[in-house]
């Protein structure tokens, strides 16, 4: 109970500074960056296993065993023509021991994984997951840092550790922290890995205004067929308007994954002459719309009329963490466990505020603050 304690603590120390750095008008509140980042758990990558890896290690154990036992067969051979082989023999078969206890133990991890349907085994943290650091990098075991920068001095207003390896549900939980932060409404800025419908929405009816840029994930578009882009939607009619001027009307709707679709279709398609690079499909070509589509319409808007914003984006979220990984070299963590290395990267966030107020206030006005 004390630990757990001293952890709010510690992560309360790091809000009431930043309700501070509000009190000092140090936050704009009108733009807030978002923005995640890999830190480097304690748990090395020969510690961590996935089912794939697994049966890839046990294959390898499978090999290594045949070549012992083949080795053993020509030690026999060597024994009846008089060949002494005896102690080569015997650490043949320490070595197939060896690798027969850690069968066992490959097979315990796969038992493991099975029986609470999860896909990674971290042993030293075993809530640290494998992510993938970004182009080249490979992949590490780490944990995924969510900051929310404030526009005006690059302050840190919200801060999370998750072990999520994506940024996809992160939007709506950070832009509401920075609100419980601000109190007002503001604008929104993340990349494209935090593109996702239900999280713009949540922003919107918080009175959030986000700015996400949508991701090129057509399936048709990458066979060189025309993508939903190419069709034209009109909300006075509900209808699709293709690329050979055909309406594509609404059929029917279904819940998919959570989310309220409705499908779009035609007859028309049989013997349109573009058919071929519309849809292999021998039904025709159909449309799918979320029922709140509008919104990513309008953030879509948002986004093409002001690029300044989405550059404005990484100039905010790589001072931080610039700072954090390149300066202060501390892109680890040193506890272990979700709620531990929350606590830890709070800490971070509290020096790397302090050390930018310190740059920002004189130190009178700061005293009298604190007075």
């Amino acid at each position: 109970m004390h630990i757990d304690a001293t952890r709010s603590t510690l992560r309360q120390v790091c809000r009431e500074f930043t309700l501070w750095c509000k009190q000092l008008d140090l936050f704009a509140g009108e733009l807030v960056a978002i923005d995640g980042s890999k830190f480097k758990a304690v748990n090395a990558k020969e510690r961590h296993f996935t089912p794939d890896k697994l049966t890839h290690l046990l294959q390898q154990i499978d090999q290594r065993v045949e070549g012992y036992l083949k080795d053993l067969d020509g030690q026999d051979n060597q024994d009846e023509a008089g060949t002494p082989g005896g102690a080569v023999a015997s650490n043949v078969q320490a070595k197939i021991a060896a690798l027969q206890q850690r069968e066992l133990l490959y097979t315990g991890f796969q038992a493991q994984l099975e029986a609470i349907g999860a896909t990674q085994l971290s042993l030293t943290d075993p809530e640290s997951r494998a992510m993938k650091l970004g182009k080249g990098r490979g992949t590490e075991v780490c944990y995924n840092v969510q900051i929310a920068v404030d526009s005006k001095h690059k302050l840190i207003i919200a801060n999370d550790v998750t072990n999520d390896p994506g940024d996809r549900n992160w939007l709506s939980p950070m832009a509401l922290q920075a609100k419980d932060i601000l109190g007002s409404p503001f604008e929104a800025v993340a990349d494209v890995g935090y593109y996702h419908g239900e999280e713009v929405k949540t922003c919107l009816e918080a009175g959030i205004t986000p700015y996400v840029a949508r991701p090129i994930t057509s399936a048709n578009q990458k066979l060189g067929l025309f993508s939903k882009d190419d069709f034209a939607y009109d909300g006075s009619t509900d209808t699709y308007q293709c690329p050979a001027g055909v309406r594509l009307t609404f059929r029917f709707d279904a819940v998919e994954h959570g989310r309220h679709i409705r499908y779009y279709a035609t007859s028309a398609c049989g013997g349109c002459a573009r058919k071929p690079q519309c849809t292999r499909s021998k039904g025709g070509r159909r449309i799918t719309r979320w029922v709140d589509e509008h919104l990513l319409e309008a953030m879509e808007q948002r986004v093409r009329s002001r690029p300044e914003v989405m550059r404005q984006r990484k100039q905010l979220v790589e001072h931080p963490f610039g700072t954090m990984k390149r300066w202060w070299e501390a892109g680890y963590f040193l506890m272990r466990g979700l709620e531990k290395v929350r606590t830890e990267f709070s800490l971070t966030v509290l020096a790397y505020n302090l050390r930018r107020v310190l740059n920002l206030v004189a130190v009178p006005r700061l005293l009298a603050a604190l007075g």
